[in-house]
């Protein structure tokens, strides 16, 4: 038995897992136990502003203690043969020329970025920028936040900047890198040489030593410094560079049998798309605006980034603050199974949706400015949130086999969406594809056997990693309804205003 612990950190929880390997029947199997969970999410900082009205801001110094107590509960259930890090893209911290980190990193939904992208496409035109990096363009992209920083000053004496889990591992051992799979997510990677693009940091007038060297996923980042050591208790642990984009790690974790499959790892946001070998640059894949996402193993996850349970979550925080009863999720979901399919549905993607804030209300506003029904209480709310969704994954798996040419025949939802069975009968008439739920562990999953294999406890090739992912898994299938396809074809055109055929 060899052991692992995974950080896995969302934009609104975070746990630590430790995953054993174990041998049953002769052939490796994960065995994960979560340790500890946190919860996660930007706070305005005060510094003098209104109450509400300054920077988000993530709690980096306070989730690295929580990291370090996570790591310290699993030390208690024996040793570890490696850590690996996993989180959400595109944000950073500042290290100043001592080491130490200059502020709490800014999180992606600050508006900050607002004034500075048309000045990022002055210097570096749309689909030039996309033909190098290849990258959906997101008002929150690493490239524009860096933007507001130099305009800013802020990047003065800036040594470097690490991106989330990167700084999370710096840590832990003192080792500077940029892995991969995250680094994939700035706008500033070239796509084709795997390297940080010189030329765009230049042009945008970054430095061009602001980021460390590029890592793959299974690189040993370093071991456990002595105070980490101390604190957790924990010996010389190596800290293994994982699919340290959270997604990255869910896909390797899906349990597919085959490449023909499209997959949806849903969460706070819901990434949908296909796993190909090359990315594809091409305008037309711009324009529908489609992101190239380098994975584990040499693959691109070739996606759009969806708005996921986020609006969900929103309105859930707003209905507990209006003093409504904290509906379980199971109660909400049963009751909005009650509520007609497609009564009022919503662009998801919106940028009115991006921000916190009383999201029924927008909803509502959306709705009535469309001339639909409005939602009223949360059943209503809860089914046009669903619904919406599973009009954006039928439009978004659609999209990326056409633009990519790469066939699908299945449809795997992975991550917290994977357990709502509303949602995943919705996708799957939807998309008109049969679809497999589960894991939701399939990030931790993802995360731990690519530390596995960097140690030996197992082999393989990421189909082989897949394979030992799926052992002892209970999947569940959905398979789509023919007598819907017509009316999700409608529900497609009332949002997008143009008729699409079904995948």
């Amino acid at each position: 038995m060899t052991a692992f612990a995974a950080v896995d950190l969302g934009a609104s929880s975070g746990r630590v897992i430790r995953a054993e390997v174990v041998q049953v029947d002769g052939e490796p199997r994960i065995v994960l136990e979560e340790v500890a969970r946190f919860s996660n999410g930007a706070v305005p900082d005060q510094n003098g502003v209104p109450d509400g009205a300054g920077t988000l801001r993530w709690d980096l110094t306070g989730l690295f203690g929580e990291i370090v107590q996570g790591l310290r509960a699993a030390a208690r259930r024996g040793p570890l043969a490696g850590i690996g890090i996993d989180t959400w893209a595109v944000d950073y911290g500042l290290i100043g020329a001592d080491g130490a980190l200059l502020a709490e990193p800014v999180a992606y939904r600050d508006e900050r970025t607002a004034t500075v992208i048309e000045n990022v496409h002055s210097a570096v035109g749309p689909e030039e920028l996309y033909a190098i990096a290849g990258m959906q363009h997101l008002p929150f992209n690493t490239i524009y936040q860096l933007a507001a920083e130099r305009d800013a000053g802020s990047l003065d004496g800036v040594a470097r900047a690490l991106l989330i889990p990167d700084l999370l591992a710096y840590l832990l051992t003192g080792n500077e890198v940029s892995e991969l799979t995250n680094a994939s997510t700035t706008a500033l990677l070239d796509q084709r040489t795997r390297t940080w693009s010189v030329d765009l940091l230049r042009r945008l007038g970054l430095p061009a030593g602001l980021f460390p060297d590029v890592v793959e996923p299974g690189h040993v980042i370093g071991t456990l410094s002595g105070p980490v050591r101390e604190a957790t208790g924990l010996g010389d642990v190596p800290v293994i560079a994982v699919g340290s984009h959270d997604t990255a790690s869910a896909v390797a974790g899906i349990p597919a049998t085959g490449d023909d499959f499209a997959y949806v790892s849903c969460g706070t946001w819901s990434l949908v798309g296909v796993e190909l070998t090359e990315p594809v640059l091409t305008e037309a894949s711009r324009a529908a605006n489609f992101t190239n996402e380098l994975g584990v193993d040499g693959t691109v996850r070739y996606l759009r980034n969806v708005m996921g349970l986020w609006l969900l979550q929103e309105s859930q925080r707003t209905w507990r603050e209006a003093g409504d009863p904290d509906l379980e999720i199971t109660t909400l979901l049963d009751a909005a199974a009650r509520v007609p399919a497609r009564r009022t549905l919503v662009d998801v993607d919106h940028p009115d949706f991006l921000p916190p804030g009383d999201m029924p209300a927008r909803i509502a506003a959306h709705a009535r400015a469309g001339g639909q029904p409005v939602p009223v209480g949360p059943a209503e709310v809860t089914r046009c949130i669903l619904d919406s969704l599973a009009v954006a994954y039928r439009r978004a798996v659609r999209d990326a086999t056409d633009l990519s040419g790469h066939p699908v025949r299945v449809l795997h939802i992975v991550g917290g969406g994977s357990r709502n069975a509303l949602l995943c009968q919705a996708a799957a008439d939807a998309t008109g594809l049969p679809v497999v739920a589960g894991p939701d562990e399939s990030t931790a999953l993802g995360n731990v056997l690519v530390q596995a294999r960097a140690v030996g406890a197992v082999t393989g090739d990421l189909a082989g990693l897949r394979a030992i992912a799926a052992r002892g898994l209970h999947l569940t299938r959905y398979r789509p309804d023919p007598a819907e396809r017509d009316a999700w074809a409608l529900a497609e055109e009332r949002v997008h205003g143009a008729r699409a055929d079904l995948v």
